[in-house]
This record gives C-alpha cells, sequence and structure tokens, in this order.
C-alpha cells in the first residue's frame, strides 16, 4: 500500500527539509562559542612600535622601581610601575599584577603583592586598567547589564589587550626573562587575567583571585538568551580558560564572596583543563586575607614559575 502519492511525496521532502533548516538555525543561534571567531578579536599587529617610555622614581639597595607607559592598540597609552630587584639572577622572572574595579596600580593590595613578590626575587609589572589611574577619563557606571554595557565591556577587552603588549614590552628588555612571565590578577584583574592567559601562551604560570565565569547569569532572568550570551561572548572567561592548559592555573576565591558569587568561581574552575587547583577562603570578596592569598600565590610561582 501507497502512503502517499507523487505530489504527496514532494510534500514530505518539503515538510523534512524545512524541519532541518529550523534545526540548523537553533543550533546556529545557540552556538555562541564558534558562530564568532572570540580569539581572533584579539589578534593585533606586534610590528607596530611601542613608544615605549621608563623613568627612574625611586633607586635603593634592594630594587629600583621605574614609571612606564607604551602605546597599545586603538593607539591606547598604557601606564604602569616596573620594580626590579638588585640580586644576581639577570634576566628576573617576571609577575604582571593586575589590580580590581574602579582601583588603579598603586592601590593598598597591589602594593602588598608587589613587595611580596619583589623581595622574593620576582620583577613586577603593574598597570592601570583601561579608564582606571592615569588613564582615567569620565568614568561611567561600570556595568555588563546597565546603560553603560558597551563602555563597560571596552575596559576589559582594551586591558586584554594592554597585557598583550605589556608582554612585547617585557620581551624589549634584556634585564627581564621573558620566558618565566607569571600572572596575578585580582577580581576584575582576575576575570580579564583569564581572557588574557587563555590566548597569550607567552604567560607561563597564571594565577586568578577573586574571579569567576558565565557573566550572562548577570541578566538574571534574561541570561539564557542569545542576546545576552553574544554580548559577553567576547570577554566571557568560560570562552577562553581551557586554553590555559596544560599551563598550571591556579585560582583563590572567597567562600562567602558577594561581588563574585561562589558559583561563578566554580563554573570556571570546572571549565579549566588541567593542571589547575582552586583555593577557598572563608572571607568575603574584600576582606580576603592578604597575607595568605598573596602567600599562596607565591607558592605556586616558585612551584612553577
Amino acid at each position: 500500500m501507497k502512503f502517499f502519492n507523487k505530489k504527496g511525496k514532494y510534500w514530505f521532502i518539503g515538510i523534512i527539509a524545512s524541519l532541518l533548516l529550523l534545526l540548523f538555525a537553533f543550533i546556529y543561534a545557540n552556538d555562541t562559542n564558534t558562530t564568532f571567531p572570540v580569539n581572533e578579536y584579539y589578534a593585533y599587529d606586534r610590528a607596530i612600535s611601542l613608544k615605549d617610555s621608563l623613568s627612574l622614581l625611586k633607586d635603593t639597595t634592594d630594587f629600583k622601581l621605574y614609571h612606564v607607559s607604551y602605546t597599545s592598540v586603538h593607539d591606547q597609552k598604557v601606564t604602569g610601575l616596573l620594580s626590579i630587584p638588585k640580586n644576581k639572577d639577570v634576566p628576573h622572572p617576571v609577575i604582571i599584577l593586575m589590580h580590581g574595579l574602579g582601583d588603579n596600580k598603586n592601590v593598598d593590595y597591589v602594593s602588598y603583592g608587589n613587595d611580596l613578590f619583589l623581595k622574593n626575587g620576582y620583577a613586577v609589572l603593574r598597570l592601570d586598567f583601561s579608564q582606571h589611574g592615569e588613564r582615567k577619563g569620565d568614568f561611567y557606571d561600570f556595568s555588563l547589564t546597565g546603560k553603560y554595557k558597551h563602555w563597560s565591556r571596552d575596559i576589559i577587552g582594551q586591558t586584554v589587550f594592554d597585557l598583550r603588549r605589556a608582554v612585547d614590552f617585557i620581551e624589549t628588555r634584556k634585564e627581564l626573562d621573558a620566558q618565566r612571565i607569571g600572572y596575578y590578577g585580582i577580581s576584575l584583574g582576575g576575570i580579564t587575567g583569564t581572557i588574557f592567559c587563555g590566548i597569550e601562551d607567552r604567560i607561563k604560570v597564571p594565577i586568578v583571585a577573586l574571579a569567576g565565569g558565565q557573566l550572562n547569569l548577570l541578566y538574571e532572568r534574561e541570561a539564557i538568551t542569545k542576546e545576552a550570551k553574544d554580548f559577553v561572548s567576547l570577554i566571557e572567561p568560560l570562552n577562553f580558560v581551557k586554553q590555559i592548559a596544560p599551563r598550571p592555573l591556579l585560582m583563590l576565591n572567597a567562600k562567602n564572596d558577594e561581588i563574585v558569587p561562589p558559583l561563578m568561581s566554580t563554573l570556571l574552575y570546572k571549565a579549566a583543563k588541567e593542571p589547575k587547583e582552586i583555593i577557598w577562603y572563608d572571607s568575603k570578596h574584600r576582606d580576603a586575607p592578604l597575607d595568605t592569598i598573596f602567600g599562596d600565590g607565591l607558592n605556586w610561582f616558585k612551584k612553577y614559575l
């Protein structure tokens, strides 16, 4: 028995084709990781001159402190501080140390980390985030879901470029060991650092503190929408953290973090590949013990860098 005639056959084929088209559209619409090559967004031309400058700020018996500036992508001027220890181990391993939202390279907790790493033989490069510190212009309400969300996203994206250019700068300095570069980023510095370390394999040992992933969760009820996922895709740590392996990743997080929910930190850690380790502190975001959180980072650098 025939189930349909020739005309019905064409109708059936048309239905199947339509269903396949809808299925393809659904998959395409929900695949925010591959529909746009997020890695390629952070490609840049290394050949463009850094136009860098160093000026000596302090010369002690133990270290030298320099003010640093160089030109980044989009013709942005980056400002920072470079601390170089005075010991015989030249060239020195380097740690890029980044602050959190609203702070700058001189903030107390960054200065604490700088002093600790410096005393242990590491050169330390502290930078101002885009729109922070010496680079601060008109500062709006930083929010990836508010009316300044594109401006907020650009701060993170621009700083990723700035950090890549920082590695270019390190490679020009004979007193710095470009084969032994570590990264330590706190809060927004940790979120941005996850992106940076994922695409920049010249960073040998990444540490991210008080950071997390799945940024679309910030949109709450609209978190699962394509618009939310697409908007954060360029700055979503989950899109980059897997690329850190086989380099050793350390995450440092607060159990009672009210700024970066522990769930987001857990999701980021689970997405990372081995080798990796996470340490939880019984604290909130802003009261994590400096001696411990930087001490654990120092031990990680001593082990791997």
